[in-house]
C-alpha cells in the first residue's frame, strides 16, 4: 500500500471512532433505559483513554519500531470494535470503547511519526496539508454514515463497519517496511527519559504549546456552537448543521490552500500570514457580530480557514525541531492539541454573558501567542 494512503487512513481513526457513533446514543438510552449522561460515559471513556495512550504509543514506537505498534494498535482497534458491536449493556460498551481507544491511539500517534520518517521538506508540507483536509472531512461525513448504518442495520452495524474500515489500514501496516532502522532499546524508564529530553528542547516545547493554544477559540466554538446558533440566534437544528458544516469546509479550504502555497511561500511567512488572519477574523467577530447569524458565521469561517492554513505548516515546523524520539514528539504534539481542545470545550460551558464575544477574545489572544513567538523568539533557533 502507498505510504500516502496509509497515513491518511491512520489519521482518520479518531473522528470515525467518535462521530460515527453519535447518532446511536439516543436509541441506546431508550433500549437500555439509561440516561444521556450515562450513555455519554462511552464517549468520555474513549476520549480519556485515547489521550492517555497517545503518550504511551509514541515512545513505544521509538523502541519497538513503527510497524509492530501499528499492527498491535489496529488489531486491538478491530477487536475493540467487535466487542462494542457485541455489547449487551452500557458497562460492557464503556470497557469495549476503552479497548478501541487504546488501538486508535496507536494508529494516530504512529501516523504522524511516519510523516516525519518517510517525507522531507516540501513533500512533508504537502502531505500534512492533505492530512489537514482529511481530518475535518471525517467529522462532516461520519455522523451521516453512522445515521445510515443505524437506519439500514442497527447501532451494532456502526461498530461492525468501523472494524471493517480498519482492515485496509491493518493490511497496509503488514505491508509497511519498517522505516525506523535503529530503534532505541528501553522500557518505561527510557520512555520517561525521552519525555524529559523533549521537555528540555525549548524550541520544540515553545512551538508545540503556542500552536496548540492558537486553536483554543476553535475548540470553544465547537463546544459552544449549538448554544450559540440554536439558543442564541434561534436557528433550527437542521440549519445549525449547515452553519457548522461551513466551518468544517473553511478548515478544509485552508488546508487545501496550504498544499498550494507551501511550495512557493516560506513556512515562516505563511505562518505569520495565517495567525495574522486569525487575529483579524477574531477581531471581526468582536466588533461586527450582531443579531444576524451571518455576522458571526462569516468571520468565524475565515478564522477556521486561516487555522486550517496554519496547521500543516505548524506541525511541520514542530517536527523540524527534533532529530530523534520522533514517535514521542508526535505523541506530545497530538496530546497537546487534544488537551487544549478538552479545556476549551469545558471552559465555553461556563456562564459567559456572550459566547460569541468570548470566542472572539480567545481567538485574538490565542493568535497573538504564536505571532509573538514567530516574530521575536524563533530568531534564536533558526539554522
Amino acid at each position: 500500500m502507498n505510504h500516502f494512503v496509509l497515513i491518511l487512513l491512520l489519521v482518520a481513526f479518531p473522528a470515525l471512532s467518535t462521530d460515527m457513533y453519535l447518532p446511536a446514543i439516543p436509541s441506546l438510552c431508550t433500549m437500555w433505559g439509561i440516561t444521556m449522561t450515562h450513555a455519554n460515559l462511552s464517549l468520555v471513556a474513549f476520549f480519556l483513554t485515547f489521550s492517555a495512550f497517545l503518550l504511551v504509543h509514541g515512545p513505544l514506537s521509538d523502541t519497538k519500531g513503527r510497524r509492530p505498534v501499528l499492527i498491535w494498535g489496529i488489531s486491538l482497534y478491530v477487536v475493540g470494535s467487535l466487542l462494542c458491536a457485541l455489547s449487551p449493556g452500557i458497562t460492557v460498551l464503556i470497557i469495549a470503547r476503552s479497548v478501541q481507544a487504546v488501538g486508535a491511539a496507536g494508529a494516530s500517534a504512529v501516523g504522524l511519526a511516519l510523516v516525519k520518517d518517510l517525507y522531507e521538506g516540501e513533500a512533508r508540507k504537502k502531505l500534512l496539508a492533505y492530512v489537514g483536509v482529511i481530518v475535518p472531512l471525517c467529522p462532516m461525513i461520519a455522523p451521516s454514515l453512522g445515521a445510515f448504518m443505524l437506519q439500514a442495520f442497527s447501532w451494532r452495524g456502526i461498530f461492525l463497519s468501523q472494524a471493517i474500515l480498519a482492515l485496509p489500514a491493518l493490511y497496509g501496516s503488514f505491508r509497511l517496511q519498517e522505516p525506523l532502522m535503529n530503534p532505541e532499546p528501553g522500557g518505561v524508564r527510557d520512555a520517561m527519559r525521552r519525555y524529559a529530553r523533549l521537555s528540555r528542547n525549548m524550541s520544540f516545547m515553545f512551538y508545540c504549546i503556542a500552536f496548540a493554544v492558537a486553536a483554543f477559540a476553535f475548540f470553544c466554538f465547537i463546544g459552544g456552537s449549538a448554544d450559540i446558533y440554536i439558543n442564541g440566534f434561534g436557528l433550527s437544528e437542521q440549519t445549525y448543521g449547515l452553519y457548522f458544516a461551513l466551518n468544517a469546509f473553511g478548515l478544509m479550504l485552508g488546508s487545501f490552500l496550504c498544499s498550494r502555497l507551501c511550495v512557493h511561500v516560506e513556512s515562516h511567512h505563511l505562518l505569520i500570514l495565517s495567525f495574522a488572519g486569525m487575529f483579524a477574523s477574531a477581531a471581526g467577530i468582536h466588533f461586527f457580530a450582531g443579531p444576524s447569524p451571518l455576522s458571526f458565521a462569516l468571520p468565524m469561517f475565515f478564522f477556521t480557514m486561516f487555522l486550517g492554513l496554519s496547521r500543516p505548516i505548524s506541525n511541520h515546523v514542530i517536527l523540524e525541531q527534533v532529530t530523534r524520539d520522533t514517535g514521542t514528539a508526535a505523541s506530545v504534539i497530538t496530546f497537546s492539541f487534544f488537551l487544549v481542545g478538552a479545556v476549551a470545550m469545558e471552559v465555553i460551558t461556563l456562564g459567559w454573558d456572550s459566547k460569541p464575544l468570548f470566542v472572539a477574545q480567545s481567538g485574538m489572544a490565542g493568535a497573538l501567542v504564536p505571532l509573538f513567538l514567530l516574530l521575536f523568539i524563533p530568531k534564536r533557533h533558526r539554522g
